[in-house]
């Protein structure tokens, strides 16, 4: 058998390319950079967009006059428009101002709801309840006034309605030792126009009736 010689064969070099804006890779990671950059940004712009307003501690019933005791601090994120709607926590809550209607408890507080006294159209009138009212008969609640005239001890007429979705501004329940045959007395707030015939009807011998308006109250 012949040998046959044959050249060795020289590997072929591979030349390194500068990489190019055309290069998907460094597209791919120009994005991702600049993705992150965006990112970073909006986490900043976010926290700083906190605006601190006040919210309120407990429930606020009109008439109540509002001071930082009835406040706790609270940051939500709000446009500057909306901000401008809220009480706003940069100073201390201003002084001598009344709640104008009622906010609930965690509630951000706005500016409409706060005012002057004469502004008020309503007046807390004391109700003393035969019997105890329902759980959710709370400071914010709703109530319907009724009343059962008597005359001599006896039932003179049928009960009559005197007044609807009044709200309720304080409850004072019995308790302790005091609790047993003790009555419940309700503050609810009583438009102006309609005191004379409310105060009068209470004055007088009979009972007096708060019904629940289904919906408004507190836990049950």
């Amino acid at each position: 058998m012949v040998a046959t010689w044959r050249e060795p064969v020289s590997p072929v070099a591979v030349r390194l390319r500068r990489p190019t804006w055309r290069d998907p890779r460094l597209l791919a990671g120009v994005v991702m950079v600049a993705a992150a950059v965006a990112l970073g940004a909006w986490v900043v712009s976010a926290a700083e967009a906190n605006t601190p307003v006040y919210v309120a501690r407990g429930t606020l019933t009109p008439g109540e006059t509002v001071s930082g005791a009835d406040l706790v601090v609270g940051r939500v994120r709000l446009g500057s428009a909306e901000a401008g709607h809220y009480l706003a926590a940069t100073a201390a809550p201003p002084s001598g101002l009344v709640v104008l209607r009622t906010v609930a408890a965690g509630e951000l507080v706005p500016l409409s709801a706060l005012g002057e006294a004469a502004a008020l159209d309503v007046r807390p009138v004391p109700v003393v309840v035969a019997d105890a009212p329902s759980a959710g008969v709370v400071e914010g609640a709703q109530v319907d006034l009724w009343v059962t005239p008597e005359l001599d001890g006896e039932v003179s007429a049928a009960p009559r309605q005197l007044a609807a979705n009044l709200e309720v501004a304080e409850v004072a329940r019995p308790a302790g030792a005091f609790a047993v045959g003790s009555r419940t007395t309700v503050h609810v707030l009583v438009p102006t126009g309609s005191l004379p015939e409310v105060l009068a009807a209470l004055a007088a011998d009979g009972t007096a009736w708060l019904v629940l308006v289904p919906g408004t109250g507190g836990p049950r």
